[in-house]
């Protein structure tokens, strides 16, 4: 049964849209670089953009960039106060996603800190939200703020399958990059860029929001800048999301800097008038301890918590790279509940059991809508249910009949389920998260497993008790998606597909 939606109330953005900052250094941008054998870009969609009528870009970025200190150890409250530590030069670079048309340019720019956990820089939430953001006609930037996409890290999945980074190609030898101390500088200085130089980089578009995006270890390092370096330069980004973070944040500072680490937990600092928006699987709860960083919802803070979800899915990891919007990968992810994989990385990264088949992309769609509007007119997103933990057992949901985590968004896979779909429960996996993984450190492939949850699809005769007919399993899923809707969870758009894969599914009777 769905848990009643609790809204808190909207409040207008208080500052009007994001600016350039006179404290800010503007870096120098150089491009487009035009490739001589195509954009480096190895965890992205695989499409050409030309068939979603997008262009893709290359530009450098250089400049000097700052570490941080602080002269008080941080807490948990997050309002945190810094010095300069160092300054150092560097030179990294961006990727642009844009509308060719520019009558389909909503305005909008998405700026990812680009994920370095398998020691390539992948844009995780591009890959898991980019139907959206192509349907919307937002401009999507991905940005080398960290070291580890520039020079590969030792022991990554990437460098055991012969990547090496940026560096290990002639085309990007002059990419510089100091060091992850210098990483908070590097993506404020990505956002004043865009306001100085932003016709340049979207090849004459002109930004009118600017929003800031980071994912699981890309999110650890974005609460850090917001509870650090946001305060500094408040205009420049108009939005934080927050997507997939765990109960602590990136250090402020590591070796060869001073090391300043973050507390356990860490929240959000609760004084900044800038929306900040938090997207939550069942795995960023418990495997990767988010649980303890939860916090009231505020007039500039929300957050959404998923049932069902994991950290990634079949959708994120299988399906993604390839999906234009034709349907085709809507028809991949339904099925994958019925009949789930064991490897999320074929040929790399094999688990001991099915991964979850939950799909997130839909509900991380909306978000992004949520958000984009919560820009754009002030009406801020509703505050989700939270998933319900089980009191006698921290480390575990309380469920229902069919063994899905009670409370949270309640979508069509959970609501009207045909598997037991799961954040955690992968066989002999550890737990990802440590002080390290919130900073750079590479992560092995069957750790990951950990983080992919599990999927046990039903047998014919539960589902067939469940649903005695086609036309009831298809009357339960429309009146899901339709829920989750009128909820605002889900798009419309996506409820349609989702409606048509269950009707041309065999599931009843």
């Amino acid at each position: 049964m769905t848990t009643t939606l609790s809204v808190a109330s909207a409040s207008p953005q208080a500052a009007g849209a994001a600016v350039a900052s006179s404290q800010v250094p503007t870096p120098t941008v150089q491009g487009p670089i035009l490739p001589s054998s195509g954009i480096s870009y190895l965890g992205s969609t695989t499409f050409d953009p030309s068939v979603v009528g997008y262009e893709q870009s290359e530009f450098f970025l250089s400049g000097t960039a700052t570490a941080y200190k602080s002269s008080q150890p941080l807490t948990k409250d997050g309002k945190w106060h810094l010095t300069p530590q160092s300054t150092a030069p560097y030179t990294t670079r961006v990727v642009v996603y844009r509308p060719v048309d520019p009558t389909r340019f909503d305005g909008t720019v998405v700026v990812e800190w680009l994920n370095v956990t398998g020691g390539i820089d992948a844009p995780a939430a591009w890959l898991n939200a980019h139907i959206q953001m192509i349907r919307q006609g937002m401009a999507f930037i991905g940005i080398d703020a960290q070291k580890g996409g520039i020079y590969g890290q030792a022991g990554s999945i990437a460098s055991k399958n012969g990547f090496g980074g940026l560096k290990s190609q002639a085309r990007y030898a002059p990419l510089n990059h100091p060091g992850d101390s210098f990483s908070y500088s590097i993506y404020e200085q990505a956002g004043q860029a865009l306001h100085a130089d932003g016709s340049q980089l979207l090849g004459g578009l002109v930004p009118q929001r600017v929003i800031a995006l980071g994912e699981s270890q890309s999110a650890f390092r974005l609460v850090t800048y917001i509870n650090a370096v946001q305060p500094l330069s408040p205009g420049l980004y108009d939005a934080y999301f927050v997507y997939s973070r765990g109960g602590d944040a990136a250090d402020l500072s590591q070796a060869p800097q001073l090391t300043i680490p973050t507390p356990t937990p860490t929240y959000i600092r609760t004084d900044l008038h800038v929306p900040i928006f938090l997207f939550e699987t069942e795995s960023d709860l418990l495997g990767l301890g988010y649980l303890a960083a939860q916090q009231p919802a505020t007039p500039y803070i929300r957050e959404w918590e998923t049932a069902g979800t994991a950290h990634d899915d079949t959708y994120g990891l299988l399906y993604s790279r390839s999906d234009t919007g034709n349907g085709a990968a809507d028809t991949s992810a339904f099925s994958s509940m019925l009949n789930p994989p064991k490897n999320p990385i074929p040929g790399i990264v094999d688990c001991a059991a099915p991964i979850n088949a939950g799909s997130h992309t839909y509900e991380l769609r909306a978000a992004v809508q949520a958000v984009n509007t919560w820009v754009a007119t002030g009406q801020a997103p509703p505050q989700s249910p939270r998933l319900e933990v089980n009191p006698a057992d921290p480390h575990a949901f309380l469920h229902d009949a069919n063994g899905n985590a009670l409370g949270g968004i309640r979508s069509p896979q959970v609501a009207a389920p045909v598997a037991k779909l799961s954040g955690v429960g992968q066989p002999g996996a550890a737990p990802v998260h440590t002080r390290a993984g919130a900073n750079t450190k590479a992560v092995s492939g069957q750790a990951l497993c950990g983080i992919f949850g599990t999927t046990v699809p039903f047998s014919a005769a539960k589902l067939a008790a469940l649903y005695p007919t086609h036309a009831d399993f298809v009357k339960k899923w429309d009146a899901a998606t339709a829920a989750e809707v009128r909820q605002g969870y889900l798009l419309p758009a996506d409820a349609q597909s989702l409606d048509q894969e269950a009707a041309q599914s065999t599931v009843g009777g």
